[in-house]
């Protein structure tokens, strides 16, 4: 029997509750989990039996009901359904705290931990999660006074509600700009003909598919100011929630015995310290800053040239200047004129439907797996009509593939839905003691494509394949993950990895042959032409050193708000003045509030920001060792699925990385890619 006639031996979840559903459900889920502490607390000789066991089994069965009711705040259509998501969240996070700070299932644990944290013969898995859980505890204060405890719950809970407003602000955000049509001249037709008429002038909402093409090609510098600084103050509101949280964290962090927040992160992560972040950082900073400048100058020059040509003063203090709202816009005329890539023209050899199709295949032949659009209405529960669904089988025997779980992918924009490009775990794998059977895990890929629109299908840009490959990165990190715990499931490790098997696979989107094979154009059906192919891959690391110092800067901004005593930060500065230093382009004095549209900083990256850089060393290191002399073995895509993806978080990240490379990992590979090649980060 083929594939495509098999069928899943576990349902996906469904996507029916109501407003009041989801409340009713978010309550009984409290209250068994309040009803499993309180029997647990009572347990006079805790054993791993009758203490660990059903806190885990209890654990693995129901993440599924915490996740998928909290998931629905991201993308149901329904403001009603949303509210409701985003009230149920804040429950389960305020009984989360509560739980989390009872000292009597801390003494359970400890008993247990401190009996077999020696046991050589424990299943090592089991062993760390005794200690995960143990430690979670610990770092929450439960060796602390009540009172302080009491502090740390407090505070907890104000983070929590603080987080939930900012995400929520985010997501229901509904500013726009109005533009004349002239002021949008540059901009594609295609694009301009979606923007609503408002009483004679052009919509442009902050939506990834409007804002972006406006800052990205429109001609007028005075509208490409516009739409950086309206995108830069978007959602003002969140300014003062931000400055909140950082004084709360900080405030948590010295409670906690900690000299700052990022100490406190820091210590379960690969760095260890904000010394070592700090020193990754500014070491990368040096390294590309002169890289940066030369890329600034040659910018400059494209600049006074396109000025001249539109009859602008080129002796003005604004054409001599290089600001923020001008580098994605003169990269692009760098692109179409000495590298002769023309975005525009490169997006119509990749129209959505068969540039997915494409893109699975590549993950199906190097990791040996299969994915099946589920169109059984039976087995196809979304939570909108646009959304896809799929199933993921292994296939490492043909004759006998083995399901490893469900991936939606909802891909266009919508009122109220998350609006960037992320992956969302709806149910974590696990181990199945009672029935003897592995459940499977459920993700998501929500984006925000461009739709389809009369004639044409919904064409993605290069860097929108890019997003996806990642995106799907993480998807594949979640699904061929096997491991005992949920706790450990998939992307479930330390936030300066998680990046890495997603930045990996980025590669691919690079290489010549694969971009041949995803290529094919929406009318014709051909692929890229070879020239096109070498001036897109020749083009890689245009203005490279530009768009690494603009991480360098979030990296820096992040460890400034959290890497204080107290909290007192000047955050305006640090992102408008500490941005122009270092990511080299002006904002003309102007003080935006970009951090408040800056999501990572209230949705666990706090303190983390600077793993999307540290990961990436990690990434190119595998790609230059295990696939750059053969990209599409798949002996060597198996044995990385099996060594990096398969075991989430169950081993340390580091122990991981040395057995698929055998040896410590290093800089040496990033540093060539990018073109810095002195010394060691």
């Amino acid at each position: 029997m083929t594939i495509s006639k098999l069928t899943p031996p576990q349902l996906p979840p469904t996507w029916n509750d109501t407003p009041e559903n989801i409340l009713e459900l978010a309550d009984k889920f409290i209250a068994d989990a309040k009803a499993l502490d309180d029997k647990l607390a009572k347990v006079e000789n805790p054993t791993i039996d009758n203490l660990i066991r059903p806190y885990y089994t209890f654990s693995n069965e129901n993440k599924l009901q915490v996740l998928r009711l909290g998931f629905y705040r991201q993308v149901s259509e329904n403001p009603d359904i949303r509210k409701a998501s985003i009230e149920a969240s804040k429950k389960i996070s305020e009984f989360g705290i509560e739980s989390g700070l009872r000292e009597d299932l801390f003494v359970q644990f400890k008993k247990v931990y401190m009996e077999t944290k020696d046991d050589k013969s424990l299943d090592p898995e089991l062993s760390r999660y005794i200690y995960k859980v143990y430690n979670r505890y610990k770092r929450r204060g439960l060796e602390l006074p009540l009172e302080q405890r009491s502090k740390v719950e407090s505070i907890s809970k104000e983070l929590s509600q603080l987080s939930i407003d900012y995400r929520n602000n985010l997501n229901e955000q509904t500013e726009f700009l109005l533009f004349d049509k002239k002021e949008l001249k540059g901009v594609p037709e295609n694009i301009v003909s979606q923007f609503a008429d408002v009483e004679g002038k052009l919509k442009v909402t902050y939506k990834y598919p409007d804002i972006i093409p406006v800052i990205k090609y429109a001609k007028d510098p005075q509208t490409r100011r516009t739409a950086m600084l309206g995108n830069q103050n978007k959602v003002g509101q969140n300014a003062a929630i931000l400055k909140q949280a950082i004084v709360k964290r900080a405030e948590l962090a010295n409670v906690l015995g900690y000299k700052s927040y990022s100490e406190y992160v820091l210590e379960e992560r690969m760095t260890k310290t904000p010394e070592n972040v700090l020193l990754f950082e500014n070491d990368l900073l040096k390294k590309l800053k002169p890289k940066g400048q030369s890329e600034v100058e040659a910018l400059m020059k494209l600049k006074l040239k396109d000025y001249d040509e539109l009859g602008l003063d080129t002796t003005s203090k604004e054409a001599n200047t290089f600001f923020m709202w001008d580098l994605s816009y003169y990269h692009n005329i760098l692109l179409e004129e000495e590298y002769k890539v023309d975005e525009q023209k490169i997006s119509e050899f990749f129209p959505l439907e068969s540039t997915i199709k494409k893109m699975l295949g590549f993950y199906e032949v190097l990791f040996q797996l299969k994915f099946i659009e589920e169109t059984n209405p039976e087995r196809k529960r979304t939570w909108h009509k646009d959304v896809k669904q799929f199933a993921l089988w292994k296939t490492d025997n043909p004759e006998e593939p083995e399901f490893l779980g469900w991936i939606y992918f909802d891909l266009h924009p919508r009122d109220g839905k998350y609006g960037h490009a992320a992956h969302f775990i709806i149910k974590g794998g696990y181990y199945d003691e009672i029935n003897g059977v592995k459940e499977r895990p459920v993700s998501a890929l929500v984006c925000n494509f461009s739709k389809p629109q009369n004639d044409k299908p919904s064409l993605l840009k290069h860097s929108e394949v890019k997003t996806f490959f990642h995106e799907l990165g993480h998807g594949i990190h979640s699904l061929a993950c096997e491991v005992k715990f949920s706790m450990f499931h998939g992307t479930a490790v330390a936030r300066d990895f998680v990046e890495c098997p997603s930045q990996m696979l980025e590669f691919w989107v690079w290489s010549a042959p694969e971009l041949k094979k995803l290529s094919s154009h929406y009318e014709t059906g051909e692929p890229l032409d070879d020239s096109l192919i070498e001036s897109m891959v020749r083009s890689k690391h245009v203005n490279g050193g530009l768009f690494l110092l603009r991480q360098v800067h979030f990296g820096l901004f992040d460890m400034t708000l959290h890497n204080s005593s107290d909290g007192v930060v000047d955050v305006d500065h640090a992102w408008n003045r500490l941005r122009e230093e270092i990511s080299l382009t002006s904002i003309d004095h102007e003080n935006t509030v970009g951090y408040a549209s800056f999501g990572h900083m209230m949705g666990g990256y706090a303190s983390a920001y600077y793993g999307y850089l540290y990961s990436k060393v990690f990434a190119t290191d595998i790609y230059y060792t295990i696939f750059k002399k053969d990209p599409f073995n798949t002996e060597n895509g198996v044995r990385y699925r099996d060594i990096i993806l398969k075991r989430g978080g169950s081993i340390d990240e580091i122990d991981i990385l040395k057995e698929l490379l055998g040896r410590e990992p290093n800089s040496d590979a990033f540093l060539i890619e990018h073109g810095v090649n002195s010394g060691k980060l």
